[in-house]
């Protein structure tokens, strides 16, 4: 029996654990990336960890989340993780050279090899044939540190691909196709592989707008084959020595697999709240738009500025519209500004932002109250944009462009003939912005620069016998991180100083929850289904922490924020029965008796009681050895220290 692209590298980069479906395998890490919103804490974790020298073939620290310095916060961040950058090993790519994602793909990732990185959208990688996977800061840090990685052998998903996208159709259109077929929590536990012939159609850039969006369906990761396609893109960036063939064999046994015409795909948006609210434009009518933003990790290559100019050429902005449009990277920033597309913008009147996340994560741009934003971003979750009813609609960029000049909703096959938009044969190279680490021999002369606003990671204990404690809040489904932990202007300069931001944890949907938390010493939270999907940020789970969160009962767990919390040593709980969810209330006094040693004899079936209400209510707490421990230990930080005395 044949192997899938995913096994292939997973089977070749396996450390520990038995190669076997639903496993949890350890898999050794060849690169690393960190952003700047989660990169302080993580290098503060890599710091405790007590690692003189990053092991890794790769690390490298990009600055583009916090780039708008209204304080010192930010700025003293980005020295920080410049001089520990210079110090530990690690390449720093500095403020204004680009989302890192974008960078990482056109200058440093290679097919065949394994990638984590602090920021959830990290499969972006995938678009050249890497195993690239979001996590959370303390496992990138162990990473660095030479230390495996953990999954869970995941199911492999094919997407068959036929045929070639119509004229004004989009990747954009296409990964929606998949969010509506499949939805948010669709992808859980499971990797989603590209394979067909539609795939040869399909540029670099497209494919990772592709993987990149496939962090929404909740999926370990994506990936693309490594053809022709990639080799002529790994060319232009005069890297053509960094590719490998790399595709699944014909036999390869998938478990499940889904079926796309992209001749067949149509313009579509995901609307408010939820990227995988997918609707046709034709489903949605004419709806008029406030505000346009073209840019993120998703959509912010050449040759998406390249189509954006094109539609904008000799037009102007309609006037009740605010356009803004960041390119995804210096490299792009420069060859738009040689070849006279970013004039043509400027003309228009499109508004130009430094190359970063900008919009995104809610730093600035935030729309109107109650305005229409299209956004050629990634999550439109309520409140991210830093307007709390902001109705935002994920498009792609020739739908974003063209209803600009509109000022409503437009299909962009109302354009009429497309040319044919050419991907360049060679880019411009010029890497000045990423400054290399000091030569191993000078390393010890190098001065970490610590601001006031850095804080040390939060203290931790143990697992202890009994949990005693209240419930300090409870909330419904689909609970994203921006609710736990708020990005925007305002909060994200704090994620260096958890006692600090930890007052705004949960504040979208309580207020007063973190007053109440703090006071209370110890509790725990109680959620529905899904519970943490959207970003990476470990904050949301070391805020709680911070808070006296001593375990989270829900209906199911996002990937990603699930790690994070066991790596807080924060138990993850699931109902049995997920109708136990309706027995328990905030303020409810809850016991977990005899948990420690339980956890210890490896039970995974324990007993919440509600005091209260008089209520035995079974919860799994399913743990594996290695996750045990870190729980018994109090979290991965303490256990990672203790395994390397």
């Amino acid at each position: 029996m044949g192997l899938t692209l995913t096994e292939k590298i997973l089977k070749a980069h396996v450390v520990d654990g038995e190669f076997v479906k639903g496993n949890e395998i350890g898999i050794k890490i060849d690169q690393t990336l960190t952003q700047d919103a989660t990169g302080t804490m993580a290098y503060l974790e890599f710091e405790a960890i007590g690692v003189p020298r990053v092991k890794t073939e790769r690390s490298v620290a990009y600055i583009d989340h916090n780039t708008l310095q209204s304080g010192f916060e930010n700025a003293d961040d980005h020295r920080f993780i410049g001089s520990v950058a210079k110090k530990h090993g690690i390449y720093f790519s500095r403020p204004g050279n680009g989302i890192c994602h974008q960078v990482h793909l056109e200058r440093f990732g290679i097919p065949g090899k394994t990638l984590i990185g602090s920021d959830s959208h990290t499969p972006t990688g995938g678009g050249i044939g890497m195993i690239a996977i979001g996590a959370g800061g303390l496992d990138v840090a162990v990473a660095m540190g030479g230390g495996a990685y953990y999954i869970t052998y995941p199911k492999i998903v094919k997407v068959n691909l036929t045929g070639k996208l119509s004229p004004w159709v989009a990747a954009k259109d296409v990964i929606l196709e998949v969010l509506k077929r499949m939805s948010v929590k669709g992808g859980v536990g499971k990797v989603i592989e590209y394979c067909g012939e539609g795939v040869k159609t399909l540029t670099v850039p497209e494919r990772a707008t592709i993987t990149n969006m496939g962090a929404e369906l909740g999926a370990t990761t994506s990936i693309f084959p490594s053809d022709e396609t990639t080799l002529e893109f790994l060319k232009a960036q005069d890297r053509a020595d960094a590719w490998t063939e790399l595709k699944a064999d014909d036999d390869a046994v998938y478990d499940e697999e889904i079926n796309i015409d992209l001749s067949a795909i149509v313009p579509m948006a995901a609307c408010p709240h939820s990227p995988d609210n997918v609707k046709t434009v034709e489903e949605i009518g004419k709806l008029k738009v406030d505000q346009v933003c073209i840019g993120s990790c998703t959509n912010s290559s050449f040759m998406d500025m390249m189509k954006v100019a094109y539609i904008l050429k000799g037009k102007t902005v309609d006037p009740s519209v605010s356009l803004a449009i960041a390119p995804g990277s210096k490299q792009v920033l420069n060859m738009i500004a040689s070849n006279g597309a970013l004039a043509t913008m400027i003309d228009a009147g499109a508004r130009i932002l430094e190359s970063a996340c900008g919009p995104c994560i809610g730093m600035g741009q935030s729309p109107n109250s109650g305005g229409v934003s299209l956004r050629t971003f990634n999550r439109n979750f309520e409140g991210r944009s830093g307007t709390k009813d902001g109705q935002i609609y994920l498009v792609s960029p020739e739908m974003a462009a063209v209803s600009a000049l509109t000022g409503y909703l437009t299909d962009p096959r109302e354009l009429g003939d497309m040319p044919k938009f050419e991907m360049p044969r060679q880019f411009t190279i010029n890497d000045n912005m990423v400054e290399p680490p000091a030569p191993e021999a000078d390393m010890d002369s190098v001065e970490i620069l610590r601001g006031p606003n850095i804080k040390p990671y939060p203290e931790t204990a143990p697992l202890v016998d009994n949990i005693e404690c209240k419930v300090s809040l409870k909330v419904g489904d689909n609970i994203t991180t921006d609710h736990i932990m708020p990005a925007g202007a305002k909060i994200l300069p704090l994620r260096s100083n958890i006692p600090a931001i930890s007052q705004h944890c949960f504040t979208v949907c309580d207020e007063e929850f973190p007053r109440r938390a703090k006071n209370l010493g110890k509790s725990i939270i109680v959620g529905g289904s899904n519970y943490g999907q959207g970003s990476s940020r470990e904050h949301a789970a070391l805020a709680p922490l911070y808070l006296g969160i001593k375990a989270v009962v829900v209906k199911s767990f996002a990937r990603i924020h699930r790690a994070n919390l066991i790596n807080a040593g924060i138990l993850p709980l699931t109902f049995v029965n997920e109708a136990d969810y309706d027995k328990i209330d905030q303020g409810d006094e809850i016991a977990l008796e005899n948990v420690r040693a339980d956890i210890e004899a490896g039970k995974t079936e324990l007993t919440l009681i509600d005091k209260t209400k008089g209520a035995k209510i079974p919860v799994l707490c399913e743990l594996t050895g290695r996750t045990k421990d870190i729980i018994l230990a109090g979290g991965l930080l303490d256990y990672t220290r203790e395994s390397l005395k």
